[in-house]
This record gives C-alpha cells, structure tokens and sequence, in this order.
C-alpha cells in the first residue's frame, strides 16, 4: 500500500539512554533528538564497479547479494564434509576452529545482507533434491551451520551498534527486501520464473531474511535478542516500513515507506498506514471475526430454534455479506506471501476448514435459490462450522499459549498420517465390495457407505458388526479381510499415531521459548500487510476491489493514491481517530510516568544506600596505571593462547579418542597374552 510522507517521518527519537538497546523500543522522544540516517546498500554493477555506499563509519565494502551468496555457498561447502549436530556445533572446540574464524571472515559492518544470503542459503541447503539424496545428512548440517552464523552475525551488529542506529540497522538487515539476482549475469535471470510481476519502483522480486527465516523454521535465529528486538518494535508499530509481497489485489505502490522508527508526534491525525501495525491488526481482526462470530450464530441460532423463515433471511443475509469480504481477506493474505508462510500461522487450518464448509454451503445455497428458498440442506451444512468458529476465538486469544502451538503442529502430522491411512485402507473397501457383489449370502442393499461405517467402527473399537458379518462376505475371505484391518487399523496404525504425536509435543514442549517467539515472529510479518484491500473492513473490501480496481485503470498512479488514501480514511475515520488518540495518550502517559519516577528516586534518597560504594567502583572503567598494573599480572595473550592449548574437545573427538584408548589396551593386553 501506497505510504505518504505526511504521515510518517524517517527518524524517532527516545526518552531513555540510547546506548541502552532495550530502551530502543521506545517510540517516545525528546524534542532536540536528531535524525537518525537510513542504511542504503553498496551494490555492484555488472561490470564490479560500485553504485551507491553505506553510510557507516569505518564499514568496509559490501559485495552484491549474488556474489554474497556464492562465497558463502562455497565456504560452507568446503568446511563441512560431514553430519553434525547442533551440539556439537555449538561445542567450544567447533566453536574455536571453525564458527568463530567464518564469523570473523563473513563479517562486514557495511554489509546488511550477510544474514538475508545465510538464510537464504540455509533454504537451498533444506530443499529436497533427488539427485542429492545420498548427501541429505551433509547439507542438513550445512543448515545448521547457516542458521548459527546467521545469529552469531546478527548478534554481533547488535552489539557494536546499540541504541537507536543499532535497532534501524537491525531492522534493515531483517525486513528490508534484497534481491538475490542483483548482479547475476543474464543466463541466470533468464531462469527465473516469468510469473507477471507487479510494479513496485525498483523493489519486484525481493524477499527478506526475516521470511526466509520464517520458510526454513529457523528458530534458533527468531529467538535470538536481536532479532526479538525488531520483532517486537515491528509488533508495536515503532519500526514501520512498506512491506514487500508477492501479488497484491489492490496494489498502491505509488510511494515506497523504507525502514524507519515511528514517531508520533509529527504523525498525521487520521495516519492509514496505522492499521498495518500487526499489535494494532490483530485487535482489528479479532474485531471483524467476532463479527462474524456474532452474526453466525444470529443465522443457525435463529434457524435451530425455529424460528420464522422471514428472520432466518435476514440474518443469513447479513452474515453471507459480511463473510464473502472476510474470507477475500483470507485469500488476499495467502496470496499476498503465499501458502508456505500462511500455514505457519497459528490458526491458518482452522481458517482453511471454515472457508471449505462455507464453501460448500455456498454451493448448496445455490442451488437450492434455484429450485426453492427454503434452506433444507445448506444451513444445517452451515451448523458444522461452530467447533471450528469456537476453536478459532480460543486460538485468536491465546495465540502464546503452547497447547495451541503445540496442537497445530500436531495437526500437520495427523492430517498427513490419517491421508495416508485412508489411501491404504481404500483398498478394504474395495475388496469387501467386490465381494459383496459375488457373494449371494450378503443383502443386495449393502453398498460402500455400509462397509466404510463398519470399518471405521473396528477401526476405533466401537462396535464388531463388521467382524459379526465378514462370513458373508467369504466364508474365508471375509473375515480374513476384517481382521487383518482391525489389527493394522486399531493397533498398529493408532500406535504409530500416537507415537509420532507424542514426539511432535515433546519436541515443541522441549523448546517452548523457541516455538512462542517463532509464532510470535510468524504473527508480526504477517500482520504488516502490503495490499490496500486489507485497509478496508469487510464487506467495504468487495466495494473497494469492484470500484477501485477498474478505477486504477483509467486514472494515474498518483491519483489513484490519493483516491485510495482518501477512501482509507473516511471508513477508518473513527477507528484512526481513537488509534491517533490512544498513541499520544501513551505518549503524555510515558511523559509523566517519567517525571514521577524521576520525583520518587529524589525521595528514595539512593545516596544513602549502603551498596552504592560496589555500584561506584564498577561504574567507570578503572585508571591507566591501574590497567597496566593488572596487565602485567595477568596478561590477557597469554591466557588466550594457553586456553587454545587446553581448549576442549568435541563429543565426537572424545569418543574417538576413548575408542582410540581401548584399542590400544586391547592390542597391548593381547600381545602380552601372545608373550
């Protein structure tokens, strides 16, 4: 969506001490604070002559993204010939030989896009590939290794730039776009997919790390401190962008809203670009599915209880109205990053489940317009999405909570296994089927929906009609067939499943941090939307795409800007307004909560305090005399290279050496048996 420079500014300023990098979250700031500089990338030309620097002091100069990638490709291959875990990765002697000396080499402060070609190669490394199937194992660790680098890097821009700069190159490195086919020679952009490609001013084809980590499942990057620094100033509103997407129904990409901190202070009154702010996004969702929560159950309510059919229609009207806009919301954010990064939201199946119901009710509903208007068969087809409407407010509410996340990825496994179990048990079906059919003992009107309820029945123990009847199928066949299914239908399929669940919630439960703060990353990036539709509720979002989208075509891009901001504005009024509010009461409340704690540590009279003579003397780095005095003591060279001398082994060279030592023994006790 198209973003006006009115609204927003490219700087901020905080209250607190900005060397301080939590204090960085806050969006709150003093009057004389002073422009905080962008971070534009030095990039390459075809011909290797550089186009354009990096602002910071003493960076050195940062190679295109194509090439960044390559090198990295190439150093990750050579270092690792081998499977590794991630312990013994993470182990000291690893961590001396051989992660620490890539840190060293890859790092550059003037390049922001070390951690976007890390992750993006720790994806190539986890792609699935048939001819490379022997070396699966190899590149799982070469992932690893990626994702660990990515973390070591993006903590190591953490800590030499704190404060403000620190979280705007923080944020630029994880939410600004790169493309990865900047300096790529032309047989290489000739592979590239040739989908129709949206317009965005110079910024088509670009990913950012942050997705990229979010497709790999890179958690052990998505908790690190920096990175859920940015996560959470993206999640409040105080670092805002354009975000980058890959179609948009309604695009509006006449302006481009690069990486900034938010202030509020020179922020427009009725600022649209608020409602991209994914803290602020999921109160106006959860707004919208209540909505549509209340007028589901005005519509079955009133059809349960019989009520007249008058009412019934009205209420399924309005709720029909309201639920086409809300599920073109739905389909606009799958297309917006596609299926891969909308199944990794918390609630993405519960969400695909009702769309599939209200779709065949749909269905059903028209052709029972076109017969007769009496809803028989669509609405009670309706009354089954309340388990799944019910379950998805629980899930809205609690999107931290672990059992939730923990039942969606448990989800995945059961829809998966029980696909697999139904394409194998068709073929019981099929057989009793047929047998049925030769057999004359067995009632004609036994049909496929009989054998499939006896089945299921065995299947989950509750009733043997099936077993009881097998002879008629065969004397011998038959109950051969029902026996064989029960055992692998109700012991063994049940133990697989309840074994591969077990381990999928013990995994989740194992690394509950992680898994939060991922859910919690996957809930930010999605909730900064790029397409305009999302600006408008539904239903208004059918009228915006019915009257807009035609609209863009007649007028220019400029105009249509303005007609679509305008638009945005007057049916957000009252929701801009209070969001406009609301922030400059957290800004005059910020304010003086400040003055009071200012006023209350006078009163505390902390000078008398006992333990401030031990706050004093680590308060300040200690004299020169004092500095060399304690170097010629203890010198830090020597004690480096002597902690290299002893450093300690890995696992796996322990356990080689250990097997190494009993050789030995063993061949010496052998040998003096032999004497």
């Amino acid at each position: 969506m198209g973003v006006e420079s009115v609204g927003s500014s490219p700087r901020s300023s905080f209250d607190l001490d900005e060397n301080d990098p939590e204090t960085a979250l806050n969006p709150h700031a003093d009057e004389n604070d002073t422009a905080v500089p962008l971070f534009p990338l030095r990039r390459l030309d075809q011909d290797g002559n550089h186009v354009g620097s990096f602002p910071l002091a003493g960076s050195g100069n940062a190679m295109s993204v194509y090439v960044t990638m390559h090198r990295i490709r190439r150093l990750l291959v050579a270092a690792i010939d081998d499977t590794y875990t991630l312990d013994e990765l993470r182990a000291p002697h690893m961590d001396r030989l051989l992660v620490r000396p890539l840190v060293d080499r890859l790092y550059n402060p003037g390049d922001p896009a070390l951690v976007y070609c890390l992750v993006a190669n720790r994806v190539q490394f986890l792609r699935p590939r048939s001819n490379e199937a022997f070396h699966k194992g190899i590149n799982e660790s070469r992932a690893l290794l990626c994702e660990l680098l990515a973390t070591r890097l993006l903590r190591r821009f953490h800590e030499d730039h704190p404060g403000r700069p620190g979280l705007l190159l923080l944020a630029n490195i994880l939410v600004s776009g790169f493309d990865p086919c900047d300096t790529a020679p032309e047989p290489v952009r000739s592979r590239r997919p040739r989908w129709a490609i949206q317009e965005r001013g110079g910024h088509e084809r670009k990913l950012t790390a942050l997705e990229l980590a979010i497709i790999s499942e890179s958690k052990m990057l998505i908790k690190s401190p920096a990175c859920q620094l940015v996560v959470d100033a993206v999640y409040k509103g105080v670092v805002v962008y354009t975000p980058l997407s890959f179609v948009d129904f309604l695009p509006d990409h006449y302006r481009y809203h690069p990486v900034s901190l938010y202030e509020p202070r020179r922020a427009a009154l009725l600022n649209h670009r608020r409602l991209i702010v994914p803290q602020l996004r999921n109160i106006i969702e959860l707004v919208h599915f209540a909505i549509l929560l209340v007028l589901y159950m005005l519509t079955v309510a009133h059809y349960g209880f019989g009520g007249d059919m008058s009412g019934v229609r009205i209420y399924e009207t309005l709720f029909n109205v309201f639920t086409l806009g809300w599920v073109l919301e739905q389909f606009a954010a799958v297309v917006e990053h596609g299926w891969e990064v909308h199944v990794q939201n918390l609630w993405s199946f519960l969400d695909v489940t009702f769309v599939v119901i209200y779709a065949t009710y749909g269905l059903i509903r028209s052709v029972e317009l076109l017969l007769a208007d009496d809803p028989f068969y669509a609405l009670p087809a309706l009354c089954t999405a309340a388990p799944v409407l019910l379950t998805r407010i629980a899930f809205t509410l609690m999107p931290d909570n672990i059992v939730f996340i923990a039942l969606h990825a448990m989800m995945r496994d059961f829809t998966r296994l029980t696909f697999i179990a139904i394409w194998c048990f068709a073929g019981f079906v099929m057989a009793l089927l047929l047998l049925a059919r030769t057999s004359g003992d067995l009632n004609v009107g036994v049909t496929w929906a009989t054998i499939t309820k006896w089945l299921l029945w065995i299947w989950f123990g509750l009733d043997g009609t099936g077993i009881e009847r097998a002879a008629d199928f065969h004397l011998i066949l038959g109950p051969m067939l029902m026996i064989t299914f029960a055992f692998l239908g109700n012991t063994l399929f049940l133990t697989i499943l309840v074994a591969m669940l077990t381990n999928t919630f013990s995994k989740i439960i194992s690394n509950e941090a992680a898994e939060i703060q991922f859910r919690r990353a996957v809930l930010t990036f999605q909730g900064v939307k790029s397409d305009a539709i999302f600006s408008y509720p539904p239903p208004f979002n059918m009228l915006a795409l019915l009257i807009l989208l035609p609209l863009k075509l007649v007028v220019g891009p400029a105009a249509f800007h303005h007609i679509n901001v305008a638009a945005i504005r007057f049916i957000n009024a009252p929701v801009l307004l209070l969001i406009s509010l609301w922030e400059r009461r957290q800004l005059w409340a910020k304010g003086s909560k400040t003055r009071r704690l200012k006023f209350w540590r006078y009163l505390k009279f902390p000078s008398l305090s006992p333990h401030r003579d031990i706050q004093a003397v680590f308060s300040a780095e200690p004299p020169p005399d004092v500095i060399d005095t304690l170097e010629k003591l203890d010198p830090l060279d020597e004690l480096k290279a002597e902690l290299e001398l002893v450093g300690p082994h890995t696992p796996r060279d322990s356990t080689r050496q250990s097997s190494r030592r009993r050789e030995t023994s063993d061949s010496s006790s052998h040998r003096r048996s032999d004497g």
